[in-house]
This record gives C-alpha cells, sequence and structure tokens, in this order.
C-alpha cells in the first residue's frame, strides 16, 4: 500500500507552520511552488497541484523580482477549483540560493528553503576552481550548504582524476566532493546516499555540465529533456530553461535549474564567511582596520601571500569578490558617481598622453 502524502514530505516543518500561525494564515492552504512558468505557478501540496497565479493587486505593490514566488517557497492560496488557485501571501523563507545579475544589476532568486547546493562542474572546459568559489558564496549568503559534484569522470583517466581531486581538497579544505558519470553510472550510489527524505537539495552550474542527466538518473526516467553531448568539447547543450521540482522514490526533493553563466555576488559579508575564513582569520592581525589587503604597507594578508602560505589563485578570487560585491552594493548614485570619476580620468589621461606625443 502506498503511503498517503503530507507536507511534511514536500519539505514542511515547524518553521513554517510556526510562522503561518504568527502571520494568521490558518484558514488558507498552504502549498510549495514546484515550478514557475513565465509568471504562472505550480504549487503542490497533499490535496494535489494547482496552477496559480498572483493577483495584479498583489503585483501592484511588489516592487522587485525578490518579492515574487520562487521554486521551493511555501505559500498560502485561495483554491478557485480543484486545479486553479491565487497566491495570497508567501511564507518566510528558511533559506534562499540567489545571485546578482551583473549585465542587469538585479537579484535573481534561483531556489528558495533549500538544505544542499550540489555545484556541478564536469570534466573539461568547465572545470574552474574560482567558479566555485562564487558558488560558495552564494549558498554560504543563503544559508545552504554547498557539496561539490566532479561530473563527466568518464572522460579523464584515475590518475587524473586523483589529481583534479588534490587540486580541489588542497584549495577547499573541508568541502564534500562527488564524483559522477551518468554514461558508466560510476558515483550515482554516492549521490543517492547524500540525498535524505524531506530535505530539498538543488543542482547549480553552467549549461551542459550534466545536471539534468544526474536527475534524471535519480529519478531513475527521462522525465528533463537533456541535449546531445558535443562530439568536440563534451558540452551538453542548454535545454533546460525554467526551474522545476522533481520528488525521489528515497523521499528526497531536488530542484533543477537552467545553466548559470554568471555567477555575481549579492553580499560579501555573508558570503565569504566559511569559503574564505583562512584569509579573514589572518586579516584580524592586520595593523589598519580599514585593511583593503591590496597595497597597505605590513598588512598580514599580503605578507601571508608573499611568504607562500595562502594561495595565489584564493586571494585573488577573494579580491575580485569583495570588489564585485562591494560594487553590486552600492546605490544607483554611487554607482554613477564612481564611472563619472572614473570617466573623467580616462579624459584626463588621454589628454595627458596626447600632450606627450607633442
Amino acid at each position: 500500500m502506498q503511503k498517503e502524502l503530507t507536507n511534511e514530505d514536500l519539505g514542511y516543518d515547524y518553521f513554517f507552520e510556526h510562522n503561518r500561525s504568527q502571520l494568521e494564515l490558518e484558514k488558507y492552504s498552504v502549498v510549495r511552488v514546484i515550478a514557475e512558468h513565465r509568471g504562472v505557478y505550480k504549487v503542490k501540496n497533499l490535496n494535489g497541484e494547482y496552477s496559480a497565479r498572483v493577483t495584479g493587486k498583489q503585483m501592484l505593490g511588489r516592487i522587485s523580482r525578490e518579492n515574487f514566488p520562487a521554486v521551493g517557497d511555501w505559500v498560502a492560496i485561495t483554491e478557485l477549483n480543484k486545479d486553479q488557485a491565487i497566491i495570497y501571501k508567501i511564507l518566510p523563507r528558511k533559506t534562499i540560493v540567489q545571485r546578482k545579475s551583473i549585465d542587469r544589476g538585479h537579484i535573481q532568486i534561483i531556489a528558495t528553503n533549500v538544505d544542499v547546493a550540489f555545484i556541478v562542474e564536469s570534466i573539461g572546459r568547465d572545470y574552474n576552481l574560482n567558479r566555485f568559489e562564487r558558488y560558495f558564496s552564494i549558498a554560504n549568503n543563503g544559508g545552504v550548504k554547498p557539496v561539490v559534484i566532479l561530473n563527466k569522470i568518464d572522460l579523464i583517466s584515475k590518475n587524473e582524476l586523483e589529481l583534479k581531486l588534490a587540486e580541489i581538497k588542497k584549495r577547499f579544505k573541508d568541502i564534500d566532493i562527488i564524483t559522477t558519470s551518468t554514461i558508466n553510472e560510476n558515483g550515482l550510489d554516492d549521490l543517492e546516499k547524500h540525498i535524505t527524505s524531506k530535505n530539498t537539495y538543488c543542482f547549480l552550474g553552467s549549461s551542459g555540465v550534466g545536471k539534468s542527466s544526474l536527475i534524471n538518473k535519480l529519478l531513475n526516467k527521462s522525465v528533463i529533456k537533456t541535449g546531445d553531448v558535443g562530439i568536440h568539447n563534451h558540452r551538453g547543450k542548454h535545454i533546460t530553461t525554467s526551474r522545476e521540482m522533481y520528488f525521489l522514490e528515497n523521499g528526497g526533493i531536488v530542484i533543477d535549474n537552467p545553466g548559470i553563466r554568471e555567477v555575481g555576488v549579492v553580499d560579501i559579508h555573508s558570503s565569504i564567511g566559511g569559503v574564505f575564513d583562512e584569509i579573514i582569520e589572518i586579516a584580524k592581525k592586520c595593523r589598519y582596520v580599514d585593511c583593503t589587503h591590496v597595497h597597505e604597507p605590513d598588512c598580514e594578508v599580503l605578507l601571508t601571500l608573499k611568504s607562500g602560505e595562502l594561495d595565489m589563485d584564493k586571494y585573488s578570487n577573494y579580491i575580485n569578490l569583495k570588489k564585485e560585491a562591494e560594487y553590486n552594493n552600492m546605490s544607483e548614485f554611487e554607482k554613477k558617481e564612481k564611472e563619472q570619476k572614473f570617466g573623467k580620468f580616462i579624459k584626463t589621461a588621454k589628454k595627458s598622453l596626447r600632450k606627450r606625443n607633442y
């Protein structure tokens, strides 16, 4: 006999029930957002699935995209009929995975109420330690535990794989690493062991790293469309275009995401904790409280870097992420002022060069 579904099987717990009570939402049904397609949300609870929308009146009061429902959210609804509903309110989020859009400047919510973020990179052109660090930063920022999945290991020899793993472990000392291949199914048992009932896991990574293929393997069926792998570059084609939640036989909950090209960090103070702890501890010994760790004399970080005890790539990525996050958190006026100053600097420099040529 099949077990009757409960909201707890969908990830509901005391945190959400307590907030539902605090917000006096007992008269509303609560459902979990499991997919979004152009402003229409697929939501689910123990009674089934609904197609839900946010009302026009509610939309007028929402300033940014962050205030709209996202995959993983628990929301209070009013049922219109057996398969349609109106979203009344979003329950407070336990955790959140979000990134800053580098080109547009706005914050994009990737998933909410996630327990673990599987950061997927594949062997080949996609493999990049700095990118891992960026993903770790956005996971830490939202209170989510990051776990590395190194996929497509069938493309390299055992010795090459061991070198890659040693490189990752040297840079990231306390991170869990899973190695997988959907071709020969190596590591899939290990991946399944990391997924437990009633917990939610999101898969993050660039296009073509094999996120959807891994989820299909976990589901034991081809639910998600995947592209053919290129003969020359071993990269899959970008197929997933929206976020969606899937439920595994063992009770685990997984979220597939479209490939992410750029991972912009939202808040450096929250993000770097856990990722750059080594540098943060060294920085406490710096002579200046507001030390930038770039040019100051007697900077402890720079001295440690010079001695070879601090990894140069890790330091460079830390400085880049710090600058990027600080810029992202500037107001539009501050950004405009900074760009104007830079423009004046360029103009002055060009003028000086022209004078020298005469």
